[in-house]
């Protein structure tokens, strides 16, 4: 973890750029209990389907999202967050730029 974000606060939104036809990414905390890590994607960009061994949960900074899980999909918008429950597959497509915060917590 970086030094130069411990024990202030700092606005989420600016924590990573957005980049032209990419995701990018910046971690923030990872550690054996979990993950906290802040993404950025551009319109159309997103995650393929998967699953993960523990339950994560993803908070929109900005923009918007289609959230998939197990078939099933929801748009999530700036300030809304949605939990992905652990051995259940999920995909995410932005439908327009967005910035999220991705929470995994391990067992």
């Amino acid at each position: 973890m970086s030094e130069d974000i411990l024990a202030k606060a700092i606005g989420l939104k600016g924590m990573v750029a957005y980049q032209d036809g990419a995701v990018v990414s910046r971690t923030l905390i990872d550690k054996g209990t979990g993950t906290v890590t802040l993404f950025s994607f551009d319109a159309g960009q997103g995650l393929s389907e998967h699953t993960a061994p523990f339950d994560a949960m993803v908070v929109v900074t900005d923009g918007e999202a289609t959230v998939t899980i197990e078939g099933q999909a929801s748009v999530v918008k700036e300030g809304e967050m949605i939990i992905m429950p652990e051995n259940k597959p999920h995909s995410l497509k932005a439908e327009k730029r967005f910035k999220m915060m991705l929470i995994m917590v391990r067992k």
